[in-house]
């Protein structure tokens, strides 16, 4: 058997394994749900099924990732930006940054089970459609969540992009900067070699998670989205795929 064939029955094999690991969660969702949906709980079995995920891509897909410049994640909660290439990173960042607080759009909550978790972890839900009002509520659920020792991640880019489209962020991004007055870690990956938009299956390789250096506050809402484009752009353009 050739290995491309052999990878793509390992990457079935994880989609099955994806959707009965998520099923076996339904017990604990009325567990939960029975305790009041307590948010420390909820975002504990979060972590526990998204660790269960990464769990079954390294022994069925081969796939793992590598973290790079730890040393540049503050001491402090902070605001993370990163580039959208693939829907491992919604679940990594899970684990990389526990009790995160994602900036998610509101069509998550079409998922089940999914979507009851980002409701009660909480997550940062917004309809993008609303304009001015969803801007509005992305910063002050940011607020709060910075307040209760929280880091707010959001995708500035809105959706998964192809590896080979440049870094571009959407609006909005530039006023959270501005308004948060907090550090900005930005974190490269190369999710998208082995798990993205136009690939028919999963591949086997090392996943590059990339902590650049910290963008201060203070800066322009204009300074700050170049400064941070540059900075992924650069990290994707050298970030190549480890393969297996």
């Amino acid at each position: 058997m050739k290995p491309s064939a052999m990878q793509r029955i390992r990457s079935k094999l994880f989609d099955l394994l994806l959707a009965v690991w998520t099923v076996l969660f339904t017990p604990a969702l009325a567990i939960l749900w029975l305790c009041g949906s307590p948010e420390r709980g909820v975002r504990l079995a979060s972590r526990l099924w998204a660790r269960g995920v990464l769990i079954g891509l390294k022994w069925l897909v081969g796939l793992t990732y590598a973290e790079r410049g730890l040393h540049n994640i503050p001491d402090e909660p902070c605001l993370i930006i990163a580039n959208h290439q693939s829907t491992w990173e919604t679940l990594a960042f899970l684990i990389l940054f526990p009790d995160v607080a994602i900036v998610a759009k509101q069509e998550l909550l079409t998922i089940p089970v999914f979507s009851w978790f980002l409701r009660r972890s909480p997550m940062i839900l917004i309809d993008r459609e609303s304009g001015p009002k969803a801007v509005r509520k992305m910063i002050d659920e940011s607020r709060a969540a910075l307040a209760e020792g929280r880091s707010v991640l959001i995708f500035p880019e809105g959706t998964r992009k192809l590896v080979s489209e440049p870094v571009a962020f959407k609006r909005g991004v530039e006023l959270l900067y501005t308004k948060l007055d907090r550090v900005v870690l930005p974190v490269a990956l190369n999710s998208g070699h082995f798990w993205g938009p136009g690939r028919s299956y999963k591949r086997a390789g090392t996943i590059s998670v990339s902590y650049l250096s910290p963008i201060q506050p203070g800066l322009s809402g204009n300074e700050f989205t170049r400064r941070a484009e540059e900075l992924l752009e650069a990290e994707r353009k050298q970030s190549w795929p480890q393969a297996a």
